[in-house]
């Protein structure tokens, strides 16, 4: 058993953790997308933890860019480097190739016959009957 003084400061700490999950959640988009497979859930969970460091870690490099009813900050919030990394994508650019023009896509070639999307199997939860409340018969 841990003396109570050591559970106390774990205690605390919850609330640094709880901040996280809501700006996963909200911020980063973390329950947004609709995965079709646990690997994929997996993988995108392992995202989380990397995106918040690399703002963290970029919080030095961006410059705040405070919306008309936000304060300016000395120190940034991750959330609030997430909104100026905007200015930091555009100077670095992108490796991407330019997009294609655009045009009517010849779609998928006629008589191929799609292959079914794997399907994960569902657990469904058993349902229990309700007791009778007991009546006295006096």
């Amino acid at each position: 058993m841990l003396p109570l003084n050591e559970v106390w400061r774990l205690y605390l700490r919850r609330f640094a953790i709880d901040h996280w999950y809501r700006f996963a959640k909200q911020r980063l988009h973390w329950t947004l997308p609709k995965l079709s497979s646990p690997k994929q859930c997996e993988r995108w969970s392992d995202l989380m933890p990397l995106i918040t460091w690399e703002l963290w870690l970029a919080r030095e490099v961006v410059a705040d860019n405070p919306l008309p009813w936000q304060k300016s900050m000395p120190y940034l919030t991750p959330g609030r480097v997430a909104q100026s990394m905007g200015g930091v994508l555009a100077a670095i650019g992108t490796p991407a190739v330019p997009p294609k023009p655009r045009g009517k896509s010849p779609g998928w070639p006629p008589g191929k016959l799609r292959p079914p999307k794997p399907r994960c199997p569902i657990v469904k939860k058993g349902t229990s009957k309700r007791k009778k409340a007991f009546k006295n018969s006096t």
